[in-house]
């Protein structure tokens, strides 16, 4: 079998030119960026790294091939020509999952059934079995997914979502993903030296998410994938990534980071996810409302994931909030503010039109990520401490 291997990472709509900077910066510059996904061909020992390091990929999914299918002949015969047998064990487990949009093929049982008869089918001649195929052994999530009649066949190589890093024990009651809390980090210019502050922290997710991007802690790094008990992938291969990660850590960083909430039942959810992130007291958490911020060092960031008002009678509440915000950071001008919202009229309870805004999906939220660009100012006094 070649070491080559085509992968997917999936991506939440709007991320994907982040995704693709990330698989870029890893090495991997054989790549195109589709809706939704980043395709780039790479050694085997890409499914690894691509776990371990993406933070704000959905998924890695293997592909296995890609074809035009109109009709069940067509989706069975071009399935079962692929090469199976190069990635699932003669015992793998290999459960099929689907999706159908705007195809001839649109009832997704019938696909699923289908892609599955057609795998038997080829790994019972490869593997010259005359019964049936055990099942007793590594996971090998399989999924067939049709739009505009061309089928794309994958192998989930993540397993559980990639935002699910391990460390979150506790959440508000509107969980930022950590995905996306890691994009909005990295949409910044913020360096790991500058004082950092999201002063609607809830659970902690943006403040933790910084303070792995601070010390290049790679996101996986705490967590198994489906990947890991794949016979095609050597043992070596996954212990190299891992100590790549290990090595590439800083621990040594020191970082100025603040998570602050009005709720102290949150600073304490907070605290706990921060441990589990194995972060220590890396991060200061403080139970306090948005008006009583008050910068004290200069050329920092605020990186905030603040209440939508979505319901009525919470809207007077936030847009004061948002309104403090504006007030607050007018007499900080070094500082550049990051603040993700669905409310619409934001820029002018702020009182003031942002930078630059990027259009982003939170779950199914349609929001608008409104950046302000802090005038930065060459020397930075150290003699003060907190934010």
């Amino acid at each position: 079998m070649s070491n080559k291997v085509t992968l997917i990472a999936t991506a939440a709509m709007g991320l994907e030119s982040i995704v693709a900077n990330e698989v870029k910066a890893l090495g991997y510059e054989d790549l195109q960026v589709e809706n939704g996904r980043v395709i780039f061909t790479a050694d085997v020992s890409a499914i690894p790294r691509t776990n371990l390091w993406l933070r704000t990929a959905d998924r890695v999914k293997l592909l296995v091939g890609r074809f035009k299918a109109t009709s069940f002949d067509q989706l069975f015969e071009e399935t079962k020509a692929l090469p199976w047998e190069a990635f699932i064990s003669e015992d793998g487990e290999f459960p099929v999952v689907g999706k159908s949009v705007k195809s001839k093929l649109y009832s997704v049982p019938d696909c699923q059934s289908i892609v599955k008869k057609a795998i038997v089918e080829r790994l019972k001649k490869k593997y010259g079995i005359a019964s049936w195929l055990k099942e007793t052994g590594a996971f090998y999530r399989v999924e067939v997914a049709i739009h505009k009649d061309e089928a794309v066949l994958t192998i989930d190589t993540s397993g559980t979502g990639l935002h699910k890093r391990g460390y979150r024990i506790g959440q508000g009651e509107a969980p930022l993903k950590e995905t996306l809390a890691a994009a909005l980090v990295q949409v910044t210019n913020w360096k790991p030296d500058e004082p950092f502050v999201d002063p609607f922290c809830g659970s902690g997710t943006i403040a933790i998410e910084a303070a792995l991007i601070g010390q290049n802690i790679a996101p996986g790094f705490n967590r198994e994938f489906a990947s890991e008990n794949w016979g095609f992938i050597p043992q070596k291969v996954w212990d190299e990534a891992f100590r790549e990660a290990e090595e590439h850590a800083n621990y040594d960083q020191p970082l100025d980071i603040t998570g602050s909430d009005l709720d102290p039942e949150m600073i304490k959810v907070a605290e706990r996810n921060a441990l589990e992130a194995g972060l220590g007291d890396l991060v200061t958490w403080k139970q306090m409302q948005v008006s009583d911020f008050k910068p004290k060092k200069e050329n920092g960031y605020v990186v905030t994931n603040p209440p939508y008002g979505e319901r009525l009678n919470e809207k007077p509440e936030v847009e004061k909030m948002y309104r403090d915000l504006g007030t607050i950071m007018r007499d900080d001008p070094s500082w550049s503010v990051y603040v993700l919202t669905s409310h619409e009229g934001f820029e002018s309870l702020y009182g003031k039109k942002a930078t630059k805004k990027r259009k982003l999906f939170n779950g199914f939220i349609k929001t608008d990520y409104y950046q302000y660009f802090g005038k930065k100012i060459r020397s930075t006094p150290t003699h003060n401490k907190g934010f």
